[in-house]
């Protein structure tokens, strides 16, 4: 490991906005993420698997009475990401390394209002199908830290993944409502639900011609 890495987890192990497994406050953070991280009681949103944190700052700044936490296993980064929310004061944006799967470690049922899935890995094969952030068993988990409520945001550029949510894993369901969706983000009506916000992907692959598939939908009561 280089030098600049080791020094960027050094960082985190020291960043109020970020919470790693030896952190002191991971053991107790399920619903404490108010008072040991933002210090204020507003509602808490997610990003998945979130990179750089693109969404997360951005939605941080365009809702500075709601909270974001960006969730991602690669340390490089979620640096990236908390350096940027500090540069630019934000107070209302953190990070937490930790997989999907582990994601009621962190969160009690009911502590999370709306999660963001923003161009996730499509797991292309077959065999990994089980492995994609929109497959049953990561939409339960979904389900019961939002407590049966709040919306799912999910965006991505790639078609294969788009369709096998839309026409294969939702129709199996019976517990969403007010679903949403357009094969072409950038010239729908859903485009002003992006506040202006995008991610290195959407950019490298809008500018080869490949339009940005988005849906949402909300729990049943």
């Amino acid at each position: 490991m280089s030098r600049q890495k080791l020094k960027r987890f050094e960082d985190l192990q020291n960043r109020h906005n970020v919470i790693e497994y030896d952190d002191k406050r991971f053991p107790n953070i399920k619903s404490n993420w108010g008072k040991d991280v933002f210090g204020n009681p507003n509602p808490i949103n997610l990003e998945l698997a979130c990179g750089r944190g693109e969404y997360s700052i951005g939605l941080a700044k365009e809702f500075p009475n709601e909270n974001f936490v960006g969730i991602d296993i690669k340390g490089e980064r979620l640096w990236q990401g908390s350096s940027k929310a500090i540069e630019e004061g934000l107070k209302n944006v953190a990070f937490a390394r930790n997989f999907i799967l582990d994601l009621e470690q962190m969160f009690a049922e009911g502590e999370v209002n709306d999660i963001w899935i923003i161009h996730p890995d499509p797991r292309p094969r077959d065999r990994d199908e089980k492995r994609r952030l929109t497959f049953h068993r990561f939409l339960e988990i979904y389900k019961r830290i939002q407590g049966g409520t709040g919306r799912i945001y999910f965006k991505t550029d790639n078609t294969q993944l788009f369709e096998w949510t839309l026409n294969e894993v939702l129709p199996a369901r019976d517990d969403i409502k007010d679903l949403h969706f357009t094969n072409d983000l950038h010239n729908s009506v859903y485009l002003k639900e992006h506040y202006g916000i995008s991610t290195r992907y959407e950019r490298k692959f809008s500018k080869v011609g490949e339009t940005i598939k988005y849906l949402r939908f909300e729990w049943k009561a």
